[in-house]
C-alpha cells in the first residue's frame, strides 16, 4: 500500500480531520509493478525499527525484520520508481512524485539490512551495485525523496569502525559532504543565510538544515569513537566543528536569529501564529460543534486572525535565504509544518539533551 486519500481533492479542502468527507481512495501496486523507490524505503524504516525493539520486544522486532527483508527483495526485484505507474501517477503527482529516482531507496534498504542482520549479502549488494544505481554522484542532499547523503554517512560507519574499505567510496562521498559545510573550506559550497542558517532552495527549507545537522552529530559520533578526522583540503576536521554546525543550526529554529523568532511552535514566547494547518487554524470541534463543509474552511484559511489551535512542536519551513520570515497560512512553502521537519529535529534535539556536556 501506498497512499491513502486524493491529493487533488484533499489539498482542494480546508476542513478539520473530524469533518474530511473527501474520497479515501487506497493506492497498491502489486507485482509486477515497480514501487522500488517506496518499498526500499519501507524496508529501511523497517530494519531500523527493528534494532530499536531487539531488547524489549524480540518478537516483533523479528517480525519486523522478516517484513523488511521481504520489501526489500520486491524492490529490488520488480525495478522502477513506483509514480512511473500510469494508475499511480495520476493519484499522487504533482504533490507526491519521484522526482529523484528510486536508485538511492534500494541501496537504503539495504544498507539498513546490513546494519540490522549483518548479513553479507547486503554487504555485496551495497559494494556491488553502488555505481550502478548512483552512489558516486555524490550527490548532497538528505531527504524524503533523496537518500543519498544519509547513505553515504550510515555506510561509513563499516569503514570507519570495522576497517570495511571496500565500502571506502561511499566515505570519500561522506566526506566530500562534510567538508561542503566547513565555511572555511576550500570545497564549502552550501549557502548559510547572513544570520547562519543552512540554506537550499526549493521551500520547507527547515527541512535542510534539520536533516542535515542529523548528519553532522551522526558523522561527528563515528569519527569520535574512531579517533579520526575528515580531510577537507589544508583542514582537518574533527568531530567538535561538525557539532558546532549542528548546534547552530538548532540554536537558530529555537529563536537565536535575526527575527528572534521560534520556528517550533509553542517554543518561547515569539512563535509562528497563523502556520499552514488545517487542524489548527479551524476553530475545534468543541468550540465549533457544526460541520464546516470543504470550502467552508476557507473564511479561516484567509482570515489574517491567529490559528485558536496553538499546535505546539510542530516546526514551520522556516524564512527564505534573506533571515525573513513572514507569518502568512497562504505561505505555504514557509508557513507548512511536516514531519519530515520535525523526525530529523527529534533525533537532533535528543543527542544534545542527553550530551549537555557538548553545548556551549
Amino acid at each position: 500500500m501506498l497512499q491513502v486519500g486524493d491529493p487533488n481533492t484533499d489539498h482542494g479542502c480546508w476542513e478539520r480531520p473530524e469533518d474530511m468527507d473527501t474520497p479515501r481512495t487506497v493506492y497498491v501496486v502489486e507485482a509486477p509493478n515497480a514501487a522500488s523507490d517506496v518499498a526500499g524505503e519501507t524496508a529501511a524504516a523497517l530494519a531500523a525499527a527493528s534494532m530499536a525493539f531487539r531488547s524489549i520486544d524480540p518478537g516483533y522486532s523479528e517480525t519486523l525484520l522478516r517484513n523488511a527483508v521481504r520489501a526489500f527483495q520486491f524492490a529490488d526485484t520488480y525495478r522502477g520508481a513506483y509514480s512511473d505507474n500510469p494508475v499511480i501517477k495520476a493519484g499522487v503527482c504533482p504533490f507526491y512524485c519521484d522526482f529523484d529516482g528510486y536508485q538511492d531507496e534500494l541501496l537504503w534498504g539495504a544498507a539498513w539490512l546490513r546494519r540490522a542482520t549483518q548479513d553479507d549479502m547486503y554487504l555485496n549488494y551495497i559494494e556491488s551495485n553502488g555505481q550502478t544505481l548512483g552512489a558516486t554522484e555524490n550527490i548532497n542532499e538528505f531527504g524524503w525523496d533523496n537518500k543519498h547523503a544519509g547513505l553515504n554517512v550510515l555506510v561509513s560507519k563499516e569503514v570507519l569502525e570495522e576497517n570495511m574499505y571496500s565500502l571506502q567510496s561511499y566515505k570519500a562521498s561522506a566526506d566530500s559532504f562534510m567538508c561542503t559545510l566547513i565555511p572555511e573550506s576550500s570545497s564549502s559550497h552550501i549557502e548559510f543565510s547572513p544570520g547562519g542558517l543552512i540554506y537550499r532552495p526549493g521551500g520547507s527549507n527547515l527541512q535542510h538544515a534539520t536533516s542535515i545537522a542529523f548528519l553532522l552529530l551522526t558523522y561527528a559520533n563515528y569519527l569520535e569513537k574512531t579517533a579520526q578526522t575528515v580531510n577537507c583540503g589544508s583542514l582537518s576536521v574533527g568531530p567538535t566543528p561538525l557539532r558546532k554546525i549542528a548546534q547552530r543550526q538548532v540554536n537558530y529554529i529555537l529563536g537565536e536569529n535575526p527575527a528572534g523568532l521560534s520556528y517550533m511552535v509553542g517554543y518561547s514566547l515569539n512563535f509562528p501564529q497563523r502556520i499552514h494547518h488545517r487542524g489548527s487554524s479551524l476553530p475545534s470541534i468543541k468550540d465549533h460543534p457544526d460541520f464546516i463543509a470543504c470550502k467552508a474552511g476557507s473564511t479561516y484559511y484567509n482570515s489574517s486572525s491567529p490559528n485558536p489551535n496553538v499546535h505546539v512542536g510542530a516546526v514551520v519551513g522556516g524564512p527564505g535565504d534573506d533571515d525573513v520570515y513572514e507569518d502568512d497560512r497562504a505561505d505555504y512553502k514557509k508557513s507548512e509544518p511536516t514531519t519530515y521537519i520535525n523526525a530529523p529535529l527529534v533525533g537532533v534535539l535528543a543527542y544534545f539533551a542527553a550530551n549537555p556536556a557538548t553545548i556551549e
